[in-house]
């Protein structure tokens, strides 16, 4: 069954109402309030709607978190059964001292097509190349470089490259530098930075380092929409690590994730910027409202395959390429949307 694309603007409404929560704090330099504000409007608002949600992604586990906390049911039980994957304060540092790139991120999914991911780091990688063995977190930073190079036609020093600026990462920037590659460090952001490869006007070519791994489920439910690849590697340091990733049915410790094992089906993401960044604008205040500017993405499954592939005949193609148009029809996505909301 589709998700109803009326959930759109509710969900949309949902992260505005958040960002608004957390932006009366920015710049006070108490992420821990900031972030409080944003978890306690994305709970209320949606106990509200008419959904049967579970938090697949939250705050914690139960004794980590006292809202939106992993397994927790939000919504009033009366309509679908969602997956949800949240991040209220996307950048809680960047809120906090008001710096670019704040975030408030939901993403939904049917039940059971969003990957319940534990509290742990993630290697991860991502491109705007989706083409099987161009890029693999097996591969070496150089190796990963010149197929880049070598698929796009460019040379190094024309590539960019993000990732996060932290201690454990210093080996692969050493290794980007001496390779020449450009480098766009960020501080915050996980979810917006591995999103920036979707598009040609953020200039990064590839994504990569560790960073949180419910970070990683939620850029998956974007990148999915524009073909981009992704894969993810969960890394277990501690046997309390192990532990609760065993109970969350994860058995192969050391599994890589490909895209499609990460989110499945119909999904919609919406990112609302709470100051501005690469991905959308910051809350502006008018007339004591608050304007919100929202990122959203829907991926959609076209139900009816067989009428894609009769209307690829019609189009004068051969039955090869009926049966290759109409698999193109069937993953059908209505990519990007910028809404703009007052509240």
């Amino acid at each position: 069954m589709a998700i109803d694309q009326k959930f759109i603007n509710q969900f949309a409404s949902v992260t505005s109402k958040a960002a608004v929560a957390s932006y009366k704090l920015v710049g006070k330099k108490d992420k821990i309030a900031a972030d409080k504000a944003a978890v306690d409007s994305m709970r209320n608002e949606l106990n509200k709607l008419n959904v049967d949600g579970k938090i697949v992604i939250g705050e914690g586990e139960l004794d980590e978190a006292p809202m939106l906390y992993i397994g927790e049911k939000v919504g009033t039980n009366n309509g679908p059964e969602i997956d949800i994957a949240v991040d209220p304060l996307e950048g809680t540092n960047f809120a906090a001292n008001n710096l670019p790139g704040a975030l408030s991120v939901i993403a939904i999914a049917e039940k059971n097509n969003l990957f319940h991911a534990p509290e742990t780091y993630m290697e991860k990688i991502s491109t705007k190349v989706n083409e099987k063995g161009v890029v693999d977190l097996d591969y070496s930073t150089k190796e990963n470089i010149f197929n880049l190079c070598e698929y796009l036609n460019k040379k190094p020093q024309s590539i960019t490259a993000c990732i996060m600026d932290r201690p454990r990462h210093k080996d692969i920037i050493d290794e980007l530098n001496i390779l020449g590659v450009k480098i766009k460090l960020i501080t915050d952001g996980d979810v917006s930075g591995a999103l920036l490869v979707t598009d040609d006007k953020y200039g990064v070519d590839i994504f990569l380092g560790i960073g949180g791994g419910p970070e990683g489920v939620l850029a998956s439910a974007a990148l999915d929409t524009f073909e981009c690849s992704f894969q993810g590697r969960f890394l277990f340091h501690t046997e309390e690590d192990k532990r609760r990733a065993n109970k969350m049915g994860i058995t192969n410790l050391s599994k890589k994730y490909e895209l499609d094992e990460i989110v499945k089906g119909d999904s919609i993401f919406c990112a609302t910027g709470i100051t501005s960044g690469d991905l959308v604008s910051g809350i502006i205040t008018e007339n004591n409202k608050f304007i919100t500017e929202t990122l959203v993405i829907n991926f959609i499954l076209t139900p009816n395959i067989f009428n894609s592939f009769i209307i690829s005949l019609c189009l004068g193609l051969s039955i090869t390429q009926a049966v290759i148009f109409s698999g193109f029809l069937f993953k059908y996505s209505d990519k990007l949307k910028i809404f703009s909301l007052t509240v």
